[in-house]
């Protein structure tokens, strides 16, 4: 008997085992031929859009060397005119469109004049060794780049091949692949390789040679939204091209977010313009729809699970019903109790998500609420959570905790944990028909990993309205208190300049019998009789003493001022408006250079190009007064203090003012401290102060929605940089100036 059933059970599974890899074998070799018929279309379509998306620019290049040609006379503004519709094309990666003309050696200064009558009286032609030239004319940038006309392209061998290509041909050329300048100095992982596009440009019957249209165009820009609708997140494409040494290098690329082994591959050629480039593309078979499916091995391992199942199942069959039966009870019970505990940890989690007083929200890599809690919507006012995070300001009422300001969704905490960055308390106001009134909330926000590997984030919201109330409180109690001290504190100083002014005795200059100012009963001691006076020493003591009255009252007023400054800077009104920027540098360096009180070494100030801001000038005003006035104060007796104020537009459209001296300088380590109230740098100076001026200033700065910061200077001193909105109607900035 123990051996019939051995014997069974070995053909049962020997018979089940060769059916099943024949038949996994025949559905693997359908699909290894799917997978190429998949990656030709996907190849064919990816060229296609490749060569469509390049046609393009060509097409767009010729119409504009057409329409340039076509004017009897081209200047400046027909010229601006016939570029302007391209800024609304939304050209990926162009940056510059340019007329350019060529010129001899002895041509050089009839084209500059006949360009200047044309439009350009300000052209200068910076010609490039001898021989031929090609000089830009009029520039149009098209991603808001700053452009400088009359430089000799020919000293660009890959612009100036493409030139001579174009004018050979008649039509559009593309040059070799090259970097720009601005682009070589940025990190390797920034750089990317660029190419222009020429077309000539021929005017009348004639067709009279004028000069060249020229697009210049970022390589991975250009290509990068093309090959990302192109590979749809399925395959890797790299778009190649040759150098000027005829190396093949990368245009653009794009890598595929899919993890595996790239066993397909494909290389084609696509022409662009009078070039050709080459599109590499590879893909993970298993990936591409349609290329394979699961059902081979599906099947196999069904079959072979089947077989075994079967040989199992015959052999246990012979063996005993009761056995099987057994088994089958026990894993039902521990599928049971599995599940059991799986369902009281999710109550128990629910429980404590709906018990705590903070409140709590997980989004998905869409910004869509998957969780929250009952605190949470309480504090946000919205039973219903369900919305993007472009609604967020908008259903939720979330605004800056002025009142007014909406709240940014990009500064968000959800919105920065959703890419990859936390957020520590961040203070915002909600009001919506819940809140009316407005609450202030706190939010912290981190990212955390969803299912399925993908980015989503988790916040935590704090009601800490009646926290900012008492704030609120004490902040205007201490402006209240130190308002109120000025008074007092003046009669103080009154009463020891009279004491001072008593005990100096009669002015010199008025005459021996002029009495002296005592004081308020200085006229009832003039009758009274008195010895040969007090004694000096005496006297010069309580001279002392009623400075040092006097100094402690100065000190003590500075300290008031500031507080108020202090205050005032975080709670006055704002108003806000386009100031010169220059301006207010002029009037504080004028204030600050000829002061009465002014001593030692006169400053030396350079100030640089400053354009328009945008914010509230009083306070601005403020920040600059106080950091000019540290780089004097803080400057070694006997130096000349030197300040350079200088400020450009980045790229976020803010202004990025810096103040650098060369004083004494903040110890390492110290340099993030010195903006915290009270703070004074541990640098052994004896300097005076109350250690809340820059404090001042980044509450100033912040209230601009801006960012300041202090670094060392590289040659001795402090560097203070400080961000500001940029002006409405940005206007050009001034000259360069040194003020001393």
């Amino acid at each position: 008997m123990r051996g019939k059933r051995a014997v069974i059970s070995a053909l049962v599974a020997a018979v089940g085992c060769g059916v099943t890899l024949g038949i996994g074998a025949v559905l693997a070799r359908h699909d290894a031929a799917n997978g190429g018929v998949q990656m030709d279309r996907r190849t064919a379509a990816a060229a296609e859009a490749v060569r469509t998306e390049t046609q393009r620019y060509v097409d767009t290049l010729l119409t504009t060397a057409a329409a340039a040609g076509a004017q009897e006379v081209l200047t400046r503004s027909e010229y601006a005119a016939l570029t302007e519709p391209l800024k609304s094309m939304k050209l990926a990666g162009a940056n510059t469109i340019a007329l350019v003309v060529p010129a001899a050696d002895d041509q050089i200064a009839e084209v500059r004049e006949t360009w200047r009558a044309r439009g350009a009286p300000d052209l200068e032609l910076d010609a490039y060794g001898h021989g031929d030239h090609a000089f830009s004319i009029y520039l149009t940038s098209l991603d808001g780049s700053v452009l400088t006309p009359g430089l000799d392209l020919m000293r660009a061998e890959a612009p100036a091949a493409a030139m001579a290509a174009s004018r050979r041909s008649g039509t559009v050329a593309v040059s070799d692949t090259y970097q720009l300048i601005v682009d070589r100095t940025k990190p390797p992982e920034q750089r990317q390789n660029s190419f222009v596009l020429s077309a000539p440009v021929y005017q009348g019957e004639q067709r009279r040679f004028l000069g060249w249209i020229l697009l210049g165009v970022r390589g991975q820009d250009f290509m990068g939204a093309t090959l990302a609708r192109a590979g749809q997140n399925l395959l890797d494409l790299a778009l190649r091209a040759d150098d000027a040494e005829r190396r093949e290098v990368t245009v653009a690329e794009l890598r595929a977010p899919v993890v595996g082994e790239r066993d397909l591959s494909r290389t084609v050629s696509v022409p662009v313009a009078d070039g050709t480039w080459t599109l590499h593309l590879a893909a993970v078979r298993s990936r591409l729809p349609g290329a394979a499916s699961a059902l081979p091995a599906a099947v196999t391992v069904g079959g072979l699970c089947l077989t075994v199942l079967l040989t199992l199942l015959v052999w246990v069959l012979v063996a005993g019903r009761e056995r099987a039966e057994e088994r089958v009870r026990l894993a039902t019970e521990e599928l049971l109790a599995g599940e059991e505990e799986s369902r009281r940890q999710a109550e128990l989690l629910l429980a404590v998500m709906d018990g705590i007083s903070d409140g709590v929200g997980v989004v998905g890599p869409d910004g869509r609420f998957l969780l929250d809690n009952p605190a949470a919507r309480r504090i946000l006012g919205r039973h219903d959570m369900a919305t993007g995070p472009d609604d967020w300001a908008e259903r939720f009422g979330l605004f800056r905790l002025d009142g007014i300001t909406s709240y940014p969704v990009a500064e968000m905490p959800l919105t920065r944990a959703l890419n990859g960055v936390s957020s520590e308390q961040v203070e915002m106001l909600v009001r919506n028909p819940a809140h009316p009134e407005g609450r202030v909330i706190s939010v912290s926000a981190r990212p955390i990993a969803t299912v399925g590997g993908e980015r989503g984030a988790v916040a935590v919201f704090h009601d800490i309205t009646e926290r900012k109330h008492v704030e609120n409180e004490l902040r205007g109690f201490a402006g209240v208190v130190a308002h109120d001290l000025k008074a007092p504190l003046a009669a103080v100083r009154g009463y020891a300049e009279l004491i001072v002014e008593a005990l100096r005795g009669p002015d010199p200059a008025a005459g021996t019998d002029a009495p002296r100012n005592r004081g308020p009963d200085a006229a009832a001691e003039t009758d009274a009789p008195h010895d040969n006076g007090p004694d000096p020493a005496a006297v010069e003591d309580a001279l002392r003493c009623a400075g040092r009255v006097m100094a402690g009252a100065d000190r003590m007023h500075t300290l008031i001022m500031e507080l108020l400054d202090y205050t005032a800077a975080r709670d006055a009104t704002m108003r806000v408006e386009d100031v010169g920027l220059r301006e207010l540098v002029d009037d504080v360096v004028t204030a600050r250079t000829d002061a009465p009180d002014a001593v030692g070494c006169r400053p030396d100030v350079f100030v640089g190009a400053l354009p328009p801001v945008r914010g509230d000038r009083v306070l601005l005003r403020q920040v600059l007064d106080n950091l000019l006035g540290n780089a004097i104060k803080y400057t070694p007796p006997g130096q000349s203090p030197r300040i350079d104020v200088t400020a450009r537009v980045d790229g976020s459209g803010a202004v990025r003012v810096q103040v650098a001296d060369r004083g004494i300088g903040i110890p390492d380590g110290e340099h993030a401290a010195v903006f915290d109230s009270f703070h004074r740098a541990s640098n052994g100076t004896a300097m005076p102060g109350t250690g809340l001026g820059l404090a001042i200033c980044r509450r100033i700065v912040e209230r601009h929605g801006g960012h300041i910061e202090a670094l060392p200077n590289p040659g001795g001193g402090t560097i203070f940089v400080f961000t500001v909105p940029v002006a409405a109607a940005e206007q050009p900035p001034c000259e360069n100036v040194h003020i001393f």
